[in-house]
């Protein structure tokens, strides 16, 4: 799966495993905000997507930051600092830490589903999404679908 551009104005359903069915909608984005199931109301935002980071529910206070994302690597609350990656992203692919070893591998992604570790069988899909996203929703949805719910 390619990301889309910085700035993704396509809304995006994230649905549980192979499924496509409404109950099964975990989140949705629209606009930099990650939204509880299939809920567009403000008082459901879970996260939000804006200028390479990812601030709790609908705020945009620094205190509020979970990750700061830059050149692939996703970094702890607003640090840049290496010794705060907690992922790279490359090639489809999200790593452990600053790694890009196989055996790190914690996720790889396709066609718009996502795969557990480095398979590529139906049985592993952990979600799937609707339409493209950025680099930056796609980690808010990985934080939603691991840490939310």
């Amino acid at each position: 799966m390619f990301f889309a551009s910085f700035t993704n104005q396509n809304p995006c359903s994230v649905y549980q495993g192979n499924s496509n069915y409404s109950s099964d909608i975990i989140c949705n984005t629209k606009d930099g905000k990650i939204y509880k199931k299939s809920s567009t109301y403000s008082s459901d935002i879970l996260l939000t997507v804006s200028d390479g980071k990812i601030y709790k529910g609908n705020s945009s206070y620094s205190c509020d930051i979970l990750y700061t994302i830059s050149d692939g690597k996703v970094y702890k609350g607003n640090s840049t600092y290496s010794s705060d990656v907690l992922f790279t992203i490359k090639d489809g692919k999200m790593y452990k830490g600053n790694s890009t070893y196989s055996s790190d591998i914690i996720c790889n992604w396709k066609d718009g589903k996502v795969y557990k570790n480095s398979s590529s069988y139906s049985s592993d899909v952990l979600y799937n999404m609707s339409s493209f996203v950025t680099i930056y929703e796609f980690v808010a949805i990985w934080h939603v679908v691991n840490y939310v719910y």
